[in-house]
């Protein structure tokens, strides 16, 4: 890949790789104007703690494999019931529905733009795992 990849652009890439896969819910948060610690944050549901662990380790390898971009850090709850991962400019949290209500994210940062859905699957299209366009 020559283009060099924005923050937003790989922050659409990432929902697009969780929505290609068992995620629900998913919303990107630009957060760059109200943090210093990051530009966007991706933040998503899943059913079980088997899910989230699975949706970690395939984002990972996905991102390693087409970008060849290690996490900057990765945490997790003892049972998997919330994954974060670090790309620095990227934040993703990937929670089951309980615990994504309990901690309610996007209302802590309902300061930050949200990225619709249709924007973020228009500007990753090339990167779906299915080649297809989701209008």
């Amino acid at each position: 890949m020559t283009e060099e990849l924005t923050s937003y652009k790989f922050a659409c890439i990432i929902a697009r790789v969780l929505d290609d896969k068992i995620a629900s819910n998913i919303s990107i948060l630009n957060i760059s104007n109200v943090s210093s610690f990051a530009d966007y944050f991706v933040i998503c549901s899943a059913q079980t703690s088997t899910q989230v662990k699975a949706l970690t380790e395939n984002l990972t390898e996905k991102i390693k494999s087409t970008f060849s971009r290690l996490p900057l850090g990765r945490e997790n709850d003892a049972k998997n019931r919330w994954n974060l991962i670090d790309y620095g400019d990227v934040v993703v949290h990937i929670l089951q529905e309980d615990e994504r209500s309990t901690y309610a994210i996007e209302k802590f940062w309902n300061h930050a733009f949200s990225i619709p859905k249709e924007t973020w699957l228009n500007e990753s299209t090339e990167y779906s795992e299915y080649n297809k366009i989701e209008r």
